[in-house]
């Protein structure tokens, strides 16, 4: 059912420098997806300095923002994934509308689809009416594994090795801390080099793109896949926009819909403690085709 809105572990050591900025960025909505709370390589500090430094009048949550597959490995619960759960409902009870759609880390959550928790609503897919008056559906996208030809055993298994990056992906975050480096993701960077996973990545989006024409839709908003992007394709000579909101394991960005209607591709910057714009697409533009303007070319 699609759902509509109108307009005793080690852990991570908190993050202290990052209190010091005071800056409010301003949204109309925010896509986060893949938090993965609950796992030791969820960036839970950086995405609670965001929520904290941030309005908006819609947040949605799309898929596996607690990771129930890592809790049931081993009980890992940090006060920073604590805080960010808080934060949430902070938001929920203060006035913005926060939709959750369960993914595939929290596929228990589905079953309780069309129900209302503290504020929060919880649906399988959503279509947000954007300020231009475009129709953006979101949903996690899980459903396409079989599409890209990834059974639950393969997920399974990719879902291991995936680990086994991540492992290494902290391991150099440590060293180049102590470096005074800023976080960057070699989990990414590998990930972008690898033709086969290039070819699931490109088989995803094709998958979604379908979905979403079926669903006569101006623009689809998805996770799943750890693999940010916003770019716009033209199919049956219809124009429709893609957005991945990436992750908070790897790449720490989000989509935003601006106070005036642009639709954005963000990464959080650890130096600057800001989520900043990757790309950006005009909707409000007075051109038939909307403008993507580019800031940078990788987001890792």
């Amino acid at each position: 059912m699609i759902s509509h809105s109108k307009k005793s572990n080690q852990q991570r050591q908190p993050l202290s420098h990052l209190t010091h900025s005071d800056k409010i960025q301003h949204f109309h909505a925010l896509w986060i997806s893949d938090v993965h709370l609950g796992s030791i390589d969820c960036k839970a500090d950086f995405l609670l300095h965001f929520l904290n430094h941030s309005q908006c009048q819609y947040l949605y949550l799309v898929g596996d923002i607690v990771d129930i597959w890592a809790l049931k490995k081993r009980v890992y619960w940090p006060d920073s994934h604590n805080k960010v759960i808080q934060k949430i409902l902070e938001l929920a009870s203060s006035g913005t509308q926060v939709i959750y759609i369960p993914g595939n880390h929290d596929e228990a959550f589905k079953d309780y689809a069309d129900s209302h928790f503290r504020g929060i609503t919880l649906v399988k897919q959503h279509i947000h009416q954007s300020l231009s008056g475009k129709r953006f559906l979101m949903l996690h996208g899980d459903q396409f594994d079989s599409q890209v030809c990834v059974s639950r055993t393969y997920a399974k298994l990719g879902d291991h090795l995936y680990d086994v990056l991540l492992w290494l992906n902290r391991q150099l975050h440590r060293v180049r801390s102590r470096l005074g480096y800023p976080y960057w993701s070699l989990a990414s960077y590998i990930k972008l080099r690898v033709n086969k996973a290039q070819q699931a990545i490109n088989q995803y989006r094709d998958a979604v793109l379908r979905y979403a024409i079926k669903k006569q839709v101006d623009m689809v908003i998805c996770g799943h896949i750890h693999q940010p992007e916003l770019s716009q394709h033209t199919i049956n000579n219809h124009i429709i926009t893609y957005a991945n909101d990436g992750d908070w394991v790897e790449n720490c960005t989000l989509i935003a819909e601006t106070e005036s209607g642009d639709v954005q591709l963000l990464k959080w910057d650890e130096q600057t403690l800001q989520a900043t714009a990757v790309n950006t697409i005009d909707f409000g533009s007075s051109e038939a085709t909307s403008i993507i303007t580019p800031q940078k070319q990788h987001v890792a």
